[in-house]
């Protein structure tokens, strides 16, 4: 009986470890789980496109072949195997709209947490630095330093990073002057700890998540904006497989070979909605907690 009831025991924790899990997939919500779960199948068949698909920049095939079992997206005006180039062009907008969100997150967060720690004219420097910013209009403004510094992907994801800071420096600000009154940062600060301890730990940590909620919202917005600009031929240059170009460069063959524009279309589409969905999700687990 004794070892019996120790099995149980046991049995009765492992247990809670898949509950916890569950109950925290149910925290996301069903549209916010299957978002995270498309969002996360789409990055991974992206990131895995080496292991099972062609180069996406050589010609495999004559041109205008349509979807067959050999190419399950046809070819396109070239030969190149649309598959592949779908599949390469995902891993490249996502990790496009990664470098955006960590260049806005690391110049916004910087500005806004010593803008909200110091307060004071430093407060409002940095703010009205913010605020001009802000005033531009973005994509205008994103355009022309992409413009001007070249076509390129790199040069396109600068001027939509410059552009989008703004945003997080506004947030992180926030945060930090609502936590700056709080009363363990009144005992922090007459305990006498430095002023750079008192930012990254006792401020900073909490404006980490409302940061975090505010850029898996981004992801999606991202994902559009940089195929926008690419489409209008800001973005990575032929031959390289980038959603945005290869639906421009396709528009000439929509009705001739829909398949050429309407698959990196669809693949922006689907990333674009399993981001909003799983950010959703975050966002009301993160409240929830």
């Amino acid at each position: 009986m004794p070892v019996r009831g120790v099995v149980s025991l046991g049995s009765a924790a492992t247990a809670t470890v898949p509950r916890r899990e569950r109950s925290r997939l149910a925290g996301l919500g069903a549209l916010g789980a299957v978002g995270l779960v498309m969002f996360v199948s789409l990055l991974v068949l992206s990131f895995a496109a080496p292991l099972f698909v062609a180069d996406p920049v050589i010609s495999v095939a004559p041109s205008f072949q349509a979807p067959s079992w050999d190419h399950l997206l046809g070819t396109d005006d070239v030969g190149q195997d649309v598959l592949a180039r779908v599949m390469y062009g995902l891993r490249t907008s996502w990790l496009s709209a990664v470098a955006v969100i960590t260049s806005a997150i690391v110049i916004g967060g910087i500005i806004g947490l010593i803008a909200g720690a110091r307060g004071g004219w430093i407060d409002t420097v940095l703010m009205r630095l913010t605020d001009t910013f802000l005033a531009l209009p973005g994509p205008v403004l994103a355009i022309a330093i992409a413009a001007a510094l070249g076509a390129s992907l790199r040069n396109t994801v600068i001027g939509i990073a410059v552009v989008w800071w703004p945003w997080y420096a506004r947030l992180v600000r926030g945060e930090v002057r609502a936590l700056a009154t709080r009363p363990h940062v009144d005992a922090a600060r007459l305990s006498g700890v430095s002023k750079s301890r008192l930012m990254l730990r006792h401020l900073l940590p909490g404006a980490v998540g409302p940061v975090i909620v505010t850029a898996s919202l981004d992801i999606q917005i991202l994902v559009l904006t940089l195929a926008g600009l690419s489409f209008l031929g800001l973005g990575a240059p032929p031959p390289a497989p980038e959603l945005g170009a290869m639906a421009a460069r396709g528009a000439d063959y929509l009705f001739a070979s829909p398949w050429i524009p309407l698959a990196p279309g669809c693949a922006v589409f689907l990333l674009a909605v399993a981001a909003n969905l799983a950010g959703d999700g975050i966002r009301d687990l993160l409240d929830r907690a």
